[in-house]
Protein backbone atom coordinates (compact mmCIF):
# COMPACT_ATOMS: atom_id res chain seq x y z
CA UNK A 1 0.00 0.00 0.00
CA UNK A 2 1.28 3.43 -0.92
CA UNK A 3 2.25 5.51 2.08
CA UNK A 4 3.06 9.17 1.62
CA UNK A 5 5.78 10.42 3.92
CA UNK A 6 5.60 14.14 3.28
CA UNK A 7 3.36 14.59 6.33
CA UNK A 8 5.59 12.69 8.75
CA UNK A 9 6.96 14.43 11.82
CA UNK A 10 9.68 17.01 11.34
CA UNK A 11 12.27 15.07 13.28
CA UNK A 12 11.94 12.01 11.04
CA UNK A 13 12.39 14.06 7.86
CA UNK A 14 15.36 15.83 9.44
CA UNK A 15 16.99 12.50 10.25
CA UNK A 16 16.44 11.27 6.71
CA UNK A 17 17.94 14.40 5.19
CA UNK A 18 20.93 14.39 7.53
CA UNK A 19 21.69 10.78 6.70
CA UNK A 20 21.34 11.03 2.95
CA UNK A 21 21.76 14.56 1.56
CA UNK A 22 24.72 14.95 -0.82
CA UNK A 23 25.75 18.21 0.82
CA UNK A 24 26.33 19.97 -2.47
CA UNK A 25 28.22 17.39 -4.50
CA UNK A 26 31.14 18.94 -6.40
CA UNK A 27 30.75 19.86 -10.02
CA UNK A 28 32.10 17.33 -12.49
CA UNK A 29 34.84 18.10 -15.00
CA UNK A 30 32.73 17.63 -18.11
CA UNK A 31 34.27 20.15 -20.49
CA UNK A 32 32.46 22.53 -22.83
CA UNK A 33 29.74 21.43 -25.20
CA UNK A 34 30.87 20.56 -28.72
CA UNK A 35 29.05 21.32 -31.97
CA UNK A 36 28.46 18.18 -34.04
CA UNK A 37 27.18 17.46 -37.53
CA UNK A 38 23.84 15.66 -37.86
CA UNK A 39 23.77 12.53 -39.98
CA UNK A 40 22.82 12.94 -43.63
CA UNK A 41 19.04 12.92 -43.93
CA UNK A 42 18.33 14.19 -40.39
CA UNK A 43 16.20 16.98 -41.80
CA UNK A 44 14.55 17.95 -38.50
CA UNK A 45 17.95 18.75 -36.92
CA UNK A 46 19.99 21.95 -36.87
CA UNK A 47 22.84 22.97 -34.56
CA UNK A 48 23.45 19.57 -32.98
CA UNK A 49 25.44 19.87 -29.74
CA UNK A 50 27.05 17.18 -27.57
CA UNK A 51 26.74 17.99 -23.86
CA UNK A 52 28.37 15.01 -22.07
CA UNK A 53 31.54 13.04 -22.68
CA UNK A 54 32.41 9.60 -21.32
CA UNK A 55 30.48 7.12 -19.23
CA UNK A 56 26.84 6.26 -19.81
CA UNK A 57 24.41 9.18 -19.90
CA UNK A 58 20.68 8.94 -20.61
CA UNK A 59 17.13 10.06 -19.81
CA UNK A 60 17.80 13.80 -19.98
CA UNK A 61 14.75 16.04 -19.40
CA UNK A 62 14.36 19.81 -19.56
CA UNK A 63 13.70 22.15 -16.66
CA UNK A 64 10.51 24.22 -17.09
CA UNK A 65 12.57 27.26 -18.11
CA UNK A 66 14.34 25.22 -20.79
CA UNK A 67 17.78 26.29 -19.55
CA UNK A 68 19.02 23.12 -17.85
CA UNK A 69 18.58 19.34 -17.85
CA UNK A 70 18.39 16.53 -15.32
CA UNK A 71 19.77 13.16 -16.42
CA UNK A 72 21.21 9.91 -15.13
CA UNK A 73 24.88 9.04 -15.44
CA UNK A 74 27.24 6.18 -14.69
CA UNK A 75 30.92 7.11 -14.87
CA UNK A 76 34.19 5.26 -14.31
CA UNK A 77 34.05 5.88 -10.56
CA UNK A 78 30.46 4.74 -10.02
CA UNK A 79 28.87 1.37 -10.58
CA UNK A 80 25.33 2.72 -10.55
CA UNK A 81 23.35 5.49 -12.23
CA UNK A 82 23.12 8.72 -10.27
CA UNK A 83 21.24 11.94 -11.05
CA UNK A 84 22.96 15.02 -12.46
CA UNK A 85 21.98 18.47 -13.67
CA UNK A 86 23.72 20.32 -16.49
CA UNK A 87 23.34 23.57 -18.43
CA UNK A 88 22.49 23.58 -22.13
CA UNK A 89 26.02 24.78 -22.85
CA UNK A 90 27.48 21.74 -21.08
CA UNK A 91 28.56 23.75 -18.02
CA UNK A 92 27.79 23.25 -14.36
CA UNK A 93 27.39 19.47 -14.39
CA UNK A 94 26.69 18.49 -10.79
CA UNK A 95 25.56 15.31 -9.09
CA UNK A 96 22.30 15.96 -7.23
CA UNK A 97 21.55 12.48 -5.86
CA UNK A 98 23.39 11.21 -2.81
CA UNK A 99 25.65 8.69 -4.56
CA UNK A 100 24.08 5.71 -2.79
CA UNK A 101 22.19 2.82 -4.34
CA UNK A 102 20.86 3.21 -7.88
CA UNK A 103 18.74 6.07 -9.21
CA UNK A 104 16.58 6.52 -12.30
CA UNK A 105 14.01 8.74 -13.96
CA UNK A 106 14.85 12.28 -12.89
CA UNK A 107 12.37 15.08 -13.62
CA UNK A 108 11.87 18.71 -12.62
CA UNK A 109 8.76 19.77 -10.75
CA UNK A 110 7.31 22.53 -8.58
CA UNK A 111 8.06 25.02 -11.33
CA UNK A 112 11.66 23.84 -11.47
CA UNK A 113 12.31 24.64 -7.81
CA UNK A 114 12.52 20.92 -6.99
CA UNK A 115 13.36 17.65 -8.74
CA UNK A 116 11.92 14.14 -8.68
CA UNK A 117 13.80 10.88 -9.12
CA UNK A 118 13.65 7.28 -7.94
CA UNK A 119 16.30 5.59 -5.80
CA UNK A 120 17.05 2.30 -4.08
CA UNK A 121 19.22 3.64 -1.26
CA UNK A 122 16.51 3.04 1.35
CA UNK A 123 16.90 -0.68 0.59
CA UNK A 124 20.70 -0.57 0.76
CA UNK A 125 23.53 1.88 0.20
CA UNK A 126 25.39 -0.46 -2.16
CA UNK A 127 24.70 -0.68 -5.86
CA UNK A 128 22.16 -3.49 -6.39
CA UNK A 129 23.48 -6.45 -8.41
CA UNK A 130 22.89 -6.58 -12.17
CA UNK A 131 19.96 -8.64 -13.47
CA UNK A 132 20.35 -12.30 -14.34
CA UNK A 133 21.31 -12.16 -18.02
CA UNK A 134 21.15 -15.96 -18.23
CA UNK A 135 17.44 -15.24 -18.72
CA UNK A 136 18.27 -13.30 -21.90
CA UNK A 137 18.05 -9.52 -22.30
CA UNK A 138 16.12 -8.40 -19.22
CA UNK A 139 15.70 -5.28 -17.12
CA UNK A 140 16.04 -5.42 -13.35
CA UNK A 141 13.02 -4.10 -11.44
CA UNK A 142 14.88 -2.80 -8.42
CA UNK A 143 13.29 -1.68 -5.15
CA UNK A 144 12.86 1.95 -6.24
CA UNK A 145 10.81 4.61 -4.50
CA UNK A 146 10.24 8.20 -5.54
CA UNK A 147 12.22 11.00 -3.88
CA UNK A 148 12.30 14.76 -4.22
CA UNK A 149 14.92 17.36 -3.42
CA UNK A 150 16.04 20.85 -4.30
CA UNK A 151 17.83 21.06 -7.68
CA UNK A 152 21.20 21.05 -5.86
CA UNK A 153 20.33 17.82 -4.03
CA UNK A 154 19.55 19.36 -0.65
CA UNK A 155 16.22 19.02 1.16
CA UNK A 156 15.81 15.33 0.30
CA UNK A 157 12.37 13.85 1.00
CA UNK A 158 10.88 10.44 0.25
CA UNK A 159 7.51 10.62 -1.51
CA UNK A 160 6.48 6.96 -1.66
CA UNK A 161 7.01 3.83 0.40
CA UNK A 162 6.11 0.75 -1.61
CA UNK A 163 7.19 -2.85 -1.84
CA UNK A 164 9.21 -3.27 -5.03
CA UNK A 165 9.47 -1.11 -8.12
CA UNK A 166 8.01 2.43 -8.11
CA UNK A 167 9.65 4.73 -10.65
CA UNK A 168 9.27 6.50 -14.02
CA UNK A 169 7.65 9.55 -12.41
CA UNK A 170 6.88 12.63 -14.52
CA UNK A 171 4.64 15.65 -14.04
CA UNK A 172 1.53 17.13 -15.62
CA UNK A 173 1.95 20.50 -17.39
CA UNK A 174 0.01 22.32 -14.67
CA UNK A 175 2.33 20.87 -12.02
CA UNK A 176 -0.46 19.27 -9.99
CA UNK A 177 -0.24 15.57 -10.89
CA UNK A 178 2.53 12.97 -10.82
CA UNK A 179 2.21 10.00 -13.18
CA UNK A 180 4.39 6.95 -12.53
CA UNK A 181 4.79 3.17 -12.84
CA UNK A 182 4.59 0.75 -9.91
CA UNK A 183 4.14 -2.91 -8.93
CA UNK A 184 2.23 -1.94 -5.79
CA UNK A 185 -0.81 -3.99 -6.88
CA UNK A 186 1.19 -6.93 -8.23
CA UNK A 187 1.62 -5.89 -11.88
CA UNK A 188 3.52 -3.14 -13.69
CA UNK A 189 0.87 -0.46 -14.04
CA UNK A 190 0.55 3.30 -14.41
CA UNK A 191 -0.77 5.45 -11.57
CA UNK A 192 -1.40 9.12 -10.92
CA UNK A 193 -1.44 11.03 -7.66
CA UNK A 194 -1.48 14.64 -6.56
CA UNK A 195 1.92 16.13 -5.78
CA UNK A 196 1.07 15.91 -2.07
CA UNK A 197 0.44 12.16 -2.45
CA UNK A 198 -3.33 12.31 -2.27
CA UNK A 199 -5.86 11.06 -4.82
CA UNK A 200 -3.96 7.94 -5.86
CA UNK A 201 -5.46 6.34 -8.99
CA UNK A 202 -4.53 3.20 -10.90
CA UNK A 203 -4.98 3.85 -14.63
CA UNK A 204 -4.00 0.53 -16.27
CA UNK A 205 -5.11 -2.99 -15.34
CA UNK A 206 -4.28 -5.26 -18.30
CA UNK A 207 -1.73 -7.98 -17.47
CA UNK A 208 1.70 -6.88 -18.70
CA UNK A 209 3.99 -3.90 -18.56
CA UNK A 210 2.63 -0.36 -18.81
CA UNK A 211 5.20 2.37 -18.21
CA UNK A 212 7.22 5.36 -19.29
CA UNK A 213 4.25 7.75 -19.07
CA UNK A 214 4.29 11.42 -20.13
CA UNK A 215 1.44 13.93 -20.31
CA UNK A 216 0.45 15.72 -23.50
CA UNK A 217 1.18 19.47 -23.67
CA UNK A 218 -2.40 20.31 -22.62
CA UNK A 219 -2.46 17.65 -19.90
CA UNK A 220 -5.48 15.85 -21.37
CA UNK A 221 -3.67 12.66 -22.48
CA UNK A 222 -0.86 10.35 -21.42
CA UNK A 223 1.47 8.55 -23.82
CA UNK A 224 3.21 5.40 -22.62
CA UNK A 225 4.84 2.12 -23.66
CA UNK A 226 3.21 -1.27 -23.17
CA UNK A 227 3.62 -4.96 -23.67
CA UNK A 228 0.64 -7.18 -22.93
CA UNK A 229 1.30 -10.91 -23.48
CA UNK A 230 -1.54 -12.51 -25.42
CA UNK A 231 -1.12 -16.24 -24.73
CA UNK A 232 -1.27 -18.28 -21.54
CA UNK A 233 2.38 -19.19 -22.06
CA UNK A 234 3.35 -15.56 -22.56
CA UNK A 235 1.48 -14.47 -19.45
CA UNK A 236 3.09 -17.23 -17.40
CA UNK A 237 6.59 -16.29 -18.56
CA UNK A 238 5.94 -12.60 -17.89
CA UNK A 239 4.65 -13.29 -14.38
CA UNK A 240 7.52 -15.65 -13.59
CA UNK A 241 10.03 -12.98 -14.57
CA UNK A 242 8.09 -10.33 -12.65
CA UNK A 243 8.16 -12.49 -9.50
CA UNK A 244 11.97 -12.47 -9.65
CA UNK A 245 12.17 -8.71 -10.30
CA UNK A 246 12.78 -8.90 -14.04
CA UNK A 247 11.08 -7.86 -17.27
CA UNK A 248 11.96 -8.61 -20.89
CA UNK A 249 11.68 -5.33 -22.83
CA UNK A 250 12.29 -6.65 -26.34
CA UNK A 251 8.65 -6.16 -27.44
CA UNK A 252 6.83 -2.92 -26.60
CA UNK A 253 4.41 -0.66 -28.43
CA UNK A 254 3.35 2.97 -27.98
CA UNK A 255 -0.07 3.64 -26.44
CA UNK A 256 -2.13 6.73 -25.58
CA UNK A 257 -4.93 7.20 -23.04
CA UNK A 258 -6.89 10.05 -21.52
CA UNK A 259 -5.44 11.49 -18.34
CA UNK A 260 -8.10 9.68 -16.29
CA UNK A 261 -7.15 6.31 -17.82
CA UNK A 262 -10.05 6.06 -20.25
CA UNK A 263 -9.84 5.37 -24.00
CA UNK A 264 -6.61 3.34 -23.95
CA UNK A 265 -5.44 2.98 -27.56
CA UNK A 266 -2.47 1.26 -29.16
CA UNK A 267 -0.72 3.66 -31.55
CA UNK A 268 2.10 1.54 -33.03
CA UNK A 269 2.08 -2.05 -34.23
CA UNK A 270 5.67 -2.31 -35.39
CA UNK A 271 7.03 -5.26 -33.43
CA UNK A 272 10.34 -5.32 -31.56
CA UNK A 273 11.00 -2.53 -29.03
CA UNK A 274 9.21 0.82 -29.33
CA UNK A 275 9.78 2.93 -26.24
CA UNK A 276 10.46 6.37 -24.69
CA UNK A 277 7.47 8.11 -26.31
CA UNK A 278 6.96 11.85 -25.83
CA UNK A 279 4.40 14.23 -27.28
CA UNK A 280 5.37 16.70 -29.99
CA UNK A 281 4.53 20.28 -28.91
CA UNK A 282 1.55 20.32 -31.31
CA UNK A 283 -0.09 17.53 -29.29
CA UNK A 284 -0.95 15.67 -32.50
CA UNK A 285 2.27 13.72 -32.94
CA UNK A 286 4.47 11.51 -30.80
CA UNK A 287 8.23 11.06 -30.99
CA UNK A 288 9.65 7.72 -29.83
CA UNK A 289 12.60 5.35 -30.21
CA UNK A 290 12.39 2.05 -32.07
CA UNK A 291 14.48 -0.79 -33.48
CA UNK A 292 11.65 -2.15 -35.63
CA UNK A 293 13.69 -1.75 -38.84
CA UNK A 294 16.68 -3.68 -37.52
CA UNK A 295 15.53 -5.79 -34.59
CA UNK A 296 18.92 -5.19 -32.98
CA UNK A 297 20.72 -2.45 -31.11
CA UNK A 298 20.25 0.14 -33.85
CA UNK A 299 17.49 2.38 -32.44
CA UNK A 300 16.27 5.49 -34.24
CA UNK A 301 13.81 8.25 -33.40
CA UNK A 302 10.46 8.36 -35.21
CA UNK A 303 7.41 10.59 -35.35
CA UNK A 304 3.88 9.22 -35.59
CA UNK A 305 0.43 10.78 -35.41
CA UNK A 306 -1.77 10.11 -32.38
CA UNK A 307 -4.02 8.31 -34.85
CA UNK A 308 -1.17 5.94 -35.75
CA UNK A 309 -0.68 7.47 -39.20
CA UNK A 310 2.28 9.11 -40.94
CA UNK A 311 5.20 7.22 -39.40
CA UNK A 312 8.31 9.32 -40.13
CA UNK A 313 11.93 8.49 -39.39
CA UNK A 314 13.81 11.32 -37.64
CA UNK A 315 17.37 10.02 -37.02
CA UNK A 316 19.75 8.17 -39.35
CA UNK A 317 22.63 7.20 -37.09
CA UNK A 318 23.65 3.53 -37.23
CA UNK A 319 23.53 2.98 -33.47
CA UNK A 320 21.41 3.95 -30.48
CA UNK A 321 19.26 7.11 -30.43
CA UNK A 322 16.66 7.29 -27.67
CA UNK A 323 14.95 9.12 -24.78
CA UNK A 324 13.77 12.17 -26.77
CA UNK A 325 12.13 15.18 -25.09
CA UNK A 326 11.12 18.54 -26.55
CA UNK A 327 11.97 21.74 -24.70
CA UNK A 328 9.03 23.58 -23.13
CA UNK A 329 8.87 26.05 -26.03
CA UNK A 330 9.26 23.27 -28.62
CA UNK A 331 12.37 24.81 -30.19
CA UNK A 332 14.82 22.11 -29.08
CA UNK A 333 15.03 18.35 -28.69
CA UNK A 334 17.25 16.51 -26.23
CA UNK A 335 18.11 12.84 -26.69
CA UNK A 336 20.72 10.21 -25.80
CA UNK A 337 22.91 8.65 -28.46
CA UNK A 338 25.95 6.46 -29.09
CA UNK A 339 27.08 8.83 -31.87
CA UNK A 340 30.53 10.40 -31.44
CA UNK A 341 31.36 8.08 -28.52
CA UNK A 342 35.02 7.73 -27.59
CA UNK A 343 34.52 3.98 -27.10
CA UNK A 344 31.96 1.60 -28.56
CA UNK A 345 28.64 1.71 -26.73
CA UNK A 346 29.27 5.01 -24.93
CA UNK A 347 26.03 6.98 -24.59
CA UNK A 348 25.96 10.77 -24.31
CA UNK A 349 23.43 13.59 -24.18
CA UNK A 350 22.78 15.74 -27.26
CA UNK A 351 20.58 18.77 -27.78
CA UNK A 352 19.48 20.06 -31.17
CA UNK A 353 17.39 22.84 -32.66
CA UNK A 354 14.18 21.32 -34.01
CA UNK A 355 13.27 22.34 -37.55
CA UNK A 356 9.96 21.50 -39.23
CA UNK A 357 10.81 20.80 -42.90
Amino acid sequence: MLKILLQRSRWLVACLIAATAPACAPQEDNGPAVARAPEEGERFFSNLTQLTFGGQNAEAYFAPNGESLIFQRTDEESLCDQQYVIGLDGSGMERVSNGLGRTTCGYFYDGGSRILYSSTFHAGEACPPPPDYSRGYVWGLYDFDIYTSMPDGSGLERLTETDGYTAEATLSPDGNTIVFTSVMDGDLDIYTMNVDGSNLKRLTTTVGYDGGPFFSPDGSKIVYRSWHPKTDEGIEEYQQLLATGLIRPSRMEVWVMNADGSDQRQITDLGHANFAPFFHPDGNRIIFSSNHETGGRDFDLYLIGVDGANLTRVTRYGGFDGFPMFSPDGSKLVFASNRYGSVEGETNIFVVDWVEP
